[in-house]
């Protein structure tokens, strides 16, 4: 006994066809955006995250390790960082050597005790790596202070669950073109790596920090002990 099983195939009409061709378009458009904008919006909202702990903060005390990487070189120091609004700043050098760099927010002074020498600047004119962290205690916004935010795929975090991005700044430009975050689930900053546009680095690392402490302003004051030399202009490294 044979059976004949016949197809009949329907043509599909043009419009179906179109109608098919724009869902699938539409998808294949659509893919980018999904893949691409997640990560997008998960800096996006990191960095509102990290602008609103430090918006939110009076003053901060951290330990602190600067690593400078340049020329074939490599040098680090440690000590303590206090900062209070506005733009006030005191970065005390403890190891391998002592030296003093204040701010209190419209002079700046860096002591080397060791040399008895001190130089002095106003605020607005310095262009100093340090600078920077000063506006971590404004009403700062990482999208508006490093262009092309993004999430650094290629940089590992130093402590594990912490979030490196990246951005270009545009202050300094000229001086420095790429910058590192590495933030911690809390939202604080742990690390910042400043890449200058000769390739060198200046990497700081922040432990320890207390937010909101008690600091008085005259921790943010220096007189020049005497006999100090004292030279108005650039400060040192």
């Amino acid at each position: 006994m044979s059976s004949n099983i016949h197809l009949r195939l329907i043509p599909a009409s043009a419009d179906n066809i179109r109608r098919g061709l724009w869902r699938a378009g539409t998808c294949l458009l659509l893919f980018p955006m999904v893949v691409l904008g997640a990560p997008a919006q998960e800096t996006h909202q990191l960095a509102r995250a990290v602008d609103d702990h430090y918006n939110h903060l009076r003053t901060l005390q951290t330990d602190f390790t600067e690593i400078y990487r340049g020329n074939g070189a490599e040098r680090e120091e440690s000590g303590t960082v206090w900062l209070k609004k506005p733009r006030k700043m005191r970065w005390e050098y403890r190891s391998p050597r002592e030296k003093l760099f204040v701010s209190n927010g419209q002079e700046v002074w860096f002591y080397l005790p060791a040399e008895r020498q001190l130089r002095r600047t106003e605020f607005k004119k310095l262009d100093d790596l340090r600078s920077p962290l000063a506006f971590l205690l404004g009403k700062t916004k990482l999208e508006n202070e490093l262009q092309g935010l993004s999430k650094a795929v290629d940089q590992a975090p130093v402590t594990p669950g912490n979030v490196v991005i990246r951005g270009a700044p545009r202050a300094m430009a000229d001086r420095i073109s790429d910058v590192l975050l590495e933030i911690t689930p809390s939202h604080q900053i742990a690390r910042i790596v400043l890449t200058e546009v000769d390739g060198t680095t200046t990497e700081f690392r922040f432990t320890n920090p207390l937010e909101d402490r008690a600091v008085s302003d005259s921790r943010f004051q220096f007189t020049p002990p005497p006999g100090v030399e004292v030279v108005e202009g650039e400060l040192g490294p």
